[in-house]
Parts: C-alpha cells; sequence; structure tokens
C-alpha cells in the first residue's frame, strides 16, 4: 500500500465506516425498518385535512408538519429521490437534489434568463445627460415622469428582492423553481442597480429619488400595499401545510407575480418607453425595455407557479378565495390609476390619465385570465398595442445590437 493511501483512509471517516462489514441478514433488516419509517412518517405529516378558509386554524398535527428546506440533516444510505417525490408546496423530498426535473418549463426559464444577461452600465448615457442638462430640452411634465418613476421603481424592485429571499424562497419546495427564484433575485439587484446608474449619471437627488416612497402618497401608497403582503410571508412564524397557511402563501405569490408585477410596474414602463419612442431619454428608456424583458419573464415563471400550485392543490381555489383575488386586483387598479394621475396630471407624450386607465383595466383583464379568474372589465382595450411588440421576446430586435462594446470581461479585472 502507497503512504498516500494509507493517508487518505485515515482522513476519510466515512470511507473507514464503510468498510465495516455488517452481516447481510442485518443490512436487509435495516433497510426495511428505514423505508417502514420513511412511509410511517409521510402518512402521519402528509395525511390530507379538511378544506379550511383563510384565518382557521388547522389540527395541531397538520399544523405542526414542516416542509423540507434543503438544511436538513444528510441521511446516509436514504432512498434516491424520484420524479414523483417532488411537489412545488409542503415537499419533504431532499431540496439539494436538482434532478430528475419535475418542472421542465421552470428550469427551461431559469436557462432563458441567464442567456437574457445584460449590466447597466452597457447603455450609453451620454445623450440623456446633454438632454437632462439642457434648459429647453425636456418639459417639467417630462422630467417628473423620469423622477416619479426612478422613484417608485428603485423601492419597488428592492421590495421584491426582499420578498423573494426572505419568504417566497422559504416556502417553494422545488429545486429547479429555487434556481430560478435565484436567478430572479440577481435580476432584482440588477434593476436597482439600473436605476441607481441612471440617478447617478443625470447628476439627480439620490435622497429625494430613493426617499420618493416615504414622501409621495401615490408612490408610498403601491409600496405601502406590497408591504403587507412581504410581511405576511416573511413572518418567522408562518409555514405551509394547513389549506389555510397554503392558501395565505398563494394569495402573496399572487399578490406579488399577477399585481405587483403584473400590474403596478406598467403604468411607468409606458411612460418611459413613450419617451424613448419620441427620441428623449433613451438611455433610460433601453434600460426600462430590457427590465421590462425581465419582469415578463418573472411574471410568467410566478404564474406558472401559481397555476401549478392550483393544480396540485385544487381545494385552495375556492369561490371564497377567487373573490378575495378579485377585489386585490380591483384595489391595485384604483392604486395604479391614482399613480397615473399623480406622475401625467396633464396630457404629454400624446398620453393622458385616461388613456392609462383603460390600458389598465385591459391588462387586469389579461392577469385574470392567466389565472383562470373571470374577466373584470368587459370591453377593456390596448390603447398601446406598441407595448405588446415590446413585451414579446420575439418580436423584439436584438438585444444586443445597441450595447456598448467596452465590456470589462472577468480576465481583464483585477483581484488585488
Amino acid at each position: 500500500m502507497f503512504k498516500g493511501e494509507a493517508m487518505l483512509n485515515w482522513e476519510d471517516p466515512i470511507g473507514q465506516l464503510r468498510q465495516r462489514q455488517t452481516p447481510e441478514p442485518v443490512k436487509a433488516m435495516l433497510a426495511t425498518e428505514m423505508l417502514q419509517a420513511v412511509e410511517r412518517a409521510e402518512r402521519e405529516t402528509l395525511a390530507p385535512s379538511p378544506v379550511e378558509t383563510l384565518g382557521v386554524a388547522a389540527p395541531a398535527p397538520v399544523a405542526q408538519a414542516a416542509a423540507a428546506t434543503g438544511l436538513e440533516q444528510v441521511e446516509f444510505g436514504a432512498r434516491r429521490l424520484v420524479v414523483d417525490d417532488k411537489a412545488m408546496i409542503n415537499c419533504r423530498a431532499d431540496l439539494n437534489q436538482l434532478v430528475p426535473f419535475k418542472y421542465k418549463w421552470a428550469w427551461q426559464k431559469y436557462l432563458n434568463a441567464c442567456a437574457n444577461h445584460w449590466m447597466p452600465q452597457e447603455i450609453n448615457m451620454n445623450a440623456d445627460i446633454a438632454l437632462w442638462k439642457s434648459r429647453d430640452g425636456l418639459t417639467d411634465d417630462e422630467r417628473q415622469i423620469i423622477k416619479r418613476n426612478l422613484g417608485f421603481f428603485s423601492t419597488a424592485d428592492s421590495l421584491v428582492a426582499n420578498n423573494l429571499v426572505l419568504a417566497v424562497y422559504r416556502h417553494i419546495t422545488n429545486p429547479e423553481c429555487r434556481q430560478y427564484l435565484l436567478r430572479q433575485a440577481f435580476e432584482e439587484a440588477l434593476h436597482t442597480h439600473a436605476y441607481q446608474y441612471c440617478v447617478e449619471s443625470l447628476g439627480l437627488d439620490e435622497a429625494e429619488i430613493f426617499n420618493m416612497y416615504r414622501e409621495i402618497p401615490a408612490v408610498h401608497d403601491k409600496a405601502s400595499w406590497a408591504m403587507r403582503f412581504t410581511e405576511s410571508l416573511g413572518d418567522p412564524t408562518f409555514s405551509t401545510g394547513t389549506p389555510a397557511a397554503d392558501q395565505r402563501l398563494l394569495r402573496d405569490l399572487i399578490a406579488f407575480y399577477v399585481i405587483f408585477e403584473g400590474i403596478f410596474f406598467y403604468v411607468g414602463f409606458v411612460q418611459v418607453l413613450s419617451m424613448g419612442r419620441r427620441n428623449k431619454m433613451t438611455g433610460v428608456a433601453e434600460q426600462f425595455q430590457y427590465i421590462l424583458r425581465d419582469e415578463s419573464m418573472h411574471m410568467n415563471f410566478g404564474i406558472d407557479v401559481i397555476n401549478q400550485i392550483k393544480v396540485e392543490n385544487p381545494h385552495l381555489w375556492t369561490e371564497q378565495f377567487q373573490r378575495q383575488i378579485i377585489d386585490l386586483i380591483h384595489e391595485s387598479i384604483e392604486l395604479e390609476i391614482k399613480y397615473a394621475q399623480d406622475t401625467m396630471p396633464r396630457g404629454i407624450l400624446g398620453l393622458n390619465a385616461n388613456m392609462f386607465e383603460e390600458y389598465l383595466h385591459y391588462i387586469a383583464n389579461r392577469r385574470c385570465a392567466q389565472i383562470g379568474l373571470p374577466e373584470q372589465f368587459p370591453g377593456a382595450t390596448n390603447p398601446f398595442p406598441w407595448m405588446s411588440e415590446v413585451i414579446d421576446l420575439k418580436k423584439e430586435k436584438n438585444f444586443f445590437e445597441t450595447r456598448v462594446t467596452e465590456y470589462q470581461t472577468g480576465g481583464a479585472l483585477s483581484w488585488d
């Protein structure tokens, strides 16, 4: 035996453990007992419970059941994971095992997001800086649109990132979906970086922009609305596993993916992108264009998660629960209409607040259809058909064609 081999065995306690000979009958008995224990635990913790409405406590044994987190003690000799072990929520399978995939669409969305990578500094802001500094380059109303939206979005994407990291990730018990959530969390940080980059480039008052959610009512109200649901999921005492708790999670996912990212962002996107279409603030508009692409992917991922939870837990989708979600959507539309009126008190860029009301009704109908709710605003039409082309990744211009070429690769970085 080589000296290195002896050292390897000495430093490998697991290897030493495996070398200990256990009689075959004892191995068979231990394996049988382990399988029986696993099956008994599954019956006890995952037994079906009666359907409950939100706010109704579950029986104690069910309420105490905890889903896997990925931080459980590693069990030596446990059986291998099979695809049917996986579930979107309340799954007790090993979350550290990415494969086999159960939701291949989630993995594909992760790959698509990685292929869509960009950085704020790659966008040329020189024309925006010159226009912003020019006395007659922009009207006061146009300047307000830029500042209001930088103020709202800079806080909004921080709220979404905190919600993902501190709340949503904890309760989604599927590793391929968690993989996408990690990518989304990075993109939310990237968006906040983009807003900061715009603020810095234009020489805006950082305190004014980043405190708008505390000082401007229309911005504050939307941020405050979202915080209700982040605090709900982020409650350290909250865990899924009962119909009431699972409905709470489903409601909060709808609040963030369908409403916050799927409704609250769209007035700002239309306003800033409209300026870019008129060759004004093209750098800021390009940042928002790439952010819109990311957010569309986030929203579609979230809707797929929501619908998968519904498929696996049909008892959650009660009439009472659906009415609650519809009420939230109507409440959010009112808040977003007020935001449109605040950011655009007068007609500008060929837009006015009434057009946004029609657009929000159209968007709300689409969101309802995507999660299986009835249309809320019959006959609403899209006054901004060009937005559909911006959102549609297949029809949009080459993502890379306007990016600057001075990109600093890893090999060029200093690691001192």
